[in-house]
This record gives C-alpha cells, sequence and structure tokens, in this order.
C-alpha cells in the first residue's frame, strides 16, 4: 500500500510539473509584444524620469484634472466608463498605468516596493505639473498614498476607491511564503496563475460582490497587455510586494494622515471582503474632514459592479472638491 501511495504522489508531482511547464511555455509564445508596440490608439506615451508611462486621457485640458491609478492585473482602461462620465461633468479624466501592469515602461530593477512605486507616481506628477485630483482603487492606493504624504503640494485632492493601504499590518508585519520567495519557482507560479488567461476571469470575479458585472468584455480588456514581452516575469517580480508589509512606509503613519491637508473622499462597497469597510473607517477617522462613502450591495471594485452610481458619487466628490477653483476661474 505505502508504495502505491509513493507512487500515486510522484504521478501526481509529475502532472502537476507537466501543467506548470506547460503554462509557462504558453506565456513565453504569448509574450511577443515589445515595449511601445500595440499601444491602445486613445492613449499615449509619458516620459517621466521614472521611465515612461501609458495614459489614457478624456475630454478637455482646459478642465480640472482627475488622474486615476488602477489596482492589481487591472489597467487604465479599467476606467474609461468613469472617465467618460467625468468628461461629461466638466473634467479632463486621465488614467495612467502603474508597473508592472499595462503598457508602462517596466523598470530596469526589478523593485517594486511601495516607496519606489510612489518614487514613479511623483515622477509622473512632476511631468503632468498641472495638480491633479488623484484616484487611486485598491493596490494603487498603496503607492499613490506613499506619493501624496510625501508630497502633497503635487495634488489638488485624493480619493481612495477601496485603498488595500495596510494600516492594520503595521503591528503585525508579514513577509511572502516560503514558496514566493524562490524568484525561478515564483515566474513559474506566475504563468500558472497570474497571468494566465484561463484564470482572468475568476480572479475578478472572487474581488467582487456582483460577480455577473464580470463579462466578457470586462476579460477581455484586462487581457490586452498580457501580450507584452517579458509580462510574466515583470509580475513574478512585483508579487512578493502584495505580501510584504511596507514596514518604513509613510503611509503605515497615522499621524501622516493626521496631519495631512488635503480634501480627501473615500469611497467603499459595503460588500467588500478584500478590503472590508472597516479599513476606510479607520481611514476617515484619522484623516481631517475627510469622507466615507458607503455603496450598498457592491464588493471591491465599485466602478465595476456599479458603475454608474459610482461616477455619480464620484462626481458629486469632485465637485466638491473643485467649488473654490471654479469660482475664483468664475
Amino acid at each position: 500500500m505505502s508504495k502505491w501511495i509513493l507512487r500515486s504522489v510522484v504521478s501526481l508531482l509529475t502532472l502537476l510539473l507537466i501543467v506548470i511547464l506547460a503554462f509557462r511555455g504558453a506565456a513565453f509564445h504569448r509574450e511577443t509584444v515589445p515595449f511601445a508596440a500595440g499601444l491602445p490608439d486613445e492613449g499615449r506615451l509619458l516620459e517621466t524620469t521614472e521611465g515612461s508611462f501609458f495614459i489614457l486621457e478624456t475630454g478637455s485640458a482646459e478642465n480640472p484634472r482627475v488622474l486615476f491609478a488602477h489596482g492589481t492585473a487591472a489597467w487604465s482602461a479599467i476606467w474609461r466608463e468613469t472617465m467618460y462620465e467625468l468628461s461629461k461633468a466638466d473634467y479632463f479624466a486621465s488614467a495612467f498605468d502603474m508597473p508592472p501592469f499595462g503598457w508602462s515602461e517596466y523598470p530596469d530593477g526589478n523593485d517594486f516596493d511601495r516607496s519606489t512605486q510612489a518614487d514613479r507616481v511623483i515622477a509622473l506628477l512632476e511631468t503632468l505639473d498641472d495638480n491633479p485630483i488623484i484616484v487611486a482603487h485598491s493596490v494603487g492606493a498603496g503607492p499613490v498614498s506613499e506619493a501624496v504624504l510625501r508630497r502633497p503640494d503635487l495634488v489638488t485632492g485624493f480619493v481612495i476607491v477601496a485603498g488595500a493601504i495596510g494600516l492594520s499590518d503595521r503591528d503585525n508585519s508579514k513577509q511572502p511564503p516560503v514558496v514566493l520567495r524562490n524568484s525561478v519557482l515564483r515566474e513559474y507560479l506566475t504563468a500558472a496563475t497570474a497571468s494566465n488567461p484561463l484564470l482572468t476571469r475568476k480572479f475578478l470575479r472572487d474581488f467582487m460582490h456582483r460577480d455577473d458585472t464580470a463579462t466578457p468584455d470586462v476579460v477581455e480588456v484586462l487581457q490586452e497587455p498580457i501580450v507584452r514581452e517579458g509580462y510574466t516575469r515583470a509580475v513574478s517580480n512585483w508579487i512578493p510586494e502584495l505580501f510584504t508589509t511596507p514596514d518604513h512606509a509613510v503611509s503605515l503613519k497615522p499621524t501622516a494622515w493626521s496631519a495631512l491637508d488635503l480634501p480627501v473622499a473615500l469611497i467603499w462597497g459595503a460588500n467588500d471582503t478584500v478590503t472590508p469597510v472597516s479599513q476606510g473607517k479607520e481611514l476617515a477617522s484619522l484623516v481631517p474632514n475627510s469622507t466615507l462613502t458607503i455603496m450598498k450591495d457592491v464588493g471591491h471594485i465599485p466602478h465595476l459592479e456599479a458603475p454608474a452610481d459610482f461616477s455619480a458619487e464620484l462626481v458629486f466628490v469632485l465637485n466638491r472638491m473643485t467649488q473654490p477653483h471654479k469660482e475664483e476661474r468664475e
């Protein structure tokens, strides 16, 4: 019996190895588009001191800019519907791709920690040089928060949407699981999971309360950049940061949030199981004069799960933030 069990385990491990190798091979053959090729027609690359960023823009540049940052495995196009609604409300809506996702340039090194990502956001804001209101979702809110807290002079306001900032981790530091600490093994696992197009819809639905909104069209949009050269490797280099507490980050310090002198609005889904509403409430309690909106029957991705309601709420908070500036122009 013991030999039978041993043979079964060996067979299972062999099959698993073959499957993982197959997915890595599939990724290698899929990822053929070089940097700056195959870009979506409506976007452009913007050179900064921290590399080239891909950005989408909608509306008149004479209006106040609202700059969007996406979350895990997404890219700027995830905001298209929201951007269109904002442009109708007299805003210049922009969105950028946060490396390693989307079409922005992959950094030369493998450093994706929160501080380094914040450096990239700061470089982008300095290049734009128009003090936008910045809107950040989920994991994107981590480096954006770090950038805003370090350089609040570069923005006019800050909207956090279901932000994965990790304040609750400051007293319980986390490190990546052992299996993810080997770069070679991690790359093969990434090919079988995070960069595997067969799992895009499943992962998206896992983040949602209204999972029927994970439509084939949305999935197709999310999958567009996975054909880039080196996509799996870049995502693999980023993944440890998803499991690491940025212990020295300013954005984990409650005193930094309490000292923030900017208009801040928080928008959360009541049914968010990824970043529960309690995290939004904690942030709201720290930031002076901030507002917290909780959307009913919505999970972690409000702009996909309830796009019309989300856009209406966002326009409302943006109007409140920009009203003094609009009055000055008039």
